[in-house]
């Protein structure tokens, strides 16, 4: 019965923090079409916030090329851009003193919270020639603000392979099919 406890609540933390993707598209638009893209910034990047960019487009610069898209400064075939958010969730530890007590086996456990950084990452792809939105993803539990950047950047980047595998549309993992 403990096992089976543990289990559930290990299965419970990997869920909480898996990476959320979500995406939609022109079903319109001829994707086939698209070779070059370039940046465009919807903001200002504010100070201090100058490497996360930097991280960000190196992330969807990766996907891109592998996609077979090639960036330009200008006269891109898309326009690329991003908006990034960060917010608070709650995190729940479990710490048992042992012993089975109780009617499921749960014994003497004390359960703490504390709050954890969560960024949910939006990219977007615009035609420029028909002024519209082509695609759009999202990737929740993206920017993770922890003590170590290399990996915040792996993470960035799993989450942004998970994002790019729909794109374009109709595809499977990004093959025409």
């Amino acid at each position: 019965m403990k096992l089976i406890n543990l289990t559930a609540l290990i299965c419970l933390g990997v869920a909480a923090f898996a990476q959320d993707v979500q995406f939609d598209y022109d079903r319109s638009a001829n994707f086939n079409a698209y070779k070059t893209y370039q940046w465009v910034d919807y903001k200002t990047v504010q100070v201090g916030d100058e490497l996360l960019d930097l991280d960000i487009k190196r992330a969807v610069d990766e996907q891109l090329a592998g996609k077979g898209l090639r960036r330009v400064e200008i006269g891109g075939d898309l326009l690329v851009g991003y908006q990034a958010g960060i917010s608070q969730e709650k995190e729940f530890d479990s710490l048992g003193a042992g012993g089975w007590g109780g009617p499921f086996g749960w014994g003497n456990h004390r359960v703490t919270t504390s709050s954890i950084d969560i960024g949910k990452l939006t990219i977007g792809l615009y035609d420029p020639a028909s002024k519209q939105l082509v695609w759009r993803g999202a990737a929740s539990k993206t920017l993770n603000i922890s003590k170590d950047p290399d990996k915040n950047y792996r993470n960035l980047e799993k989450a942004m392979a998970k994002l790019f595998r729909n794109y374009p549309p109709g595809t499977v993992s990004g093959r025409r099919r």
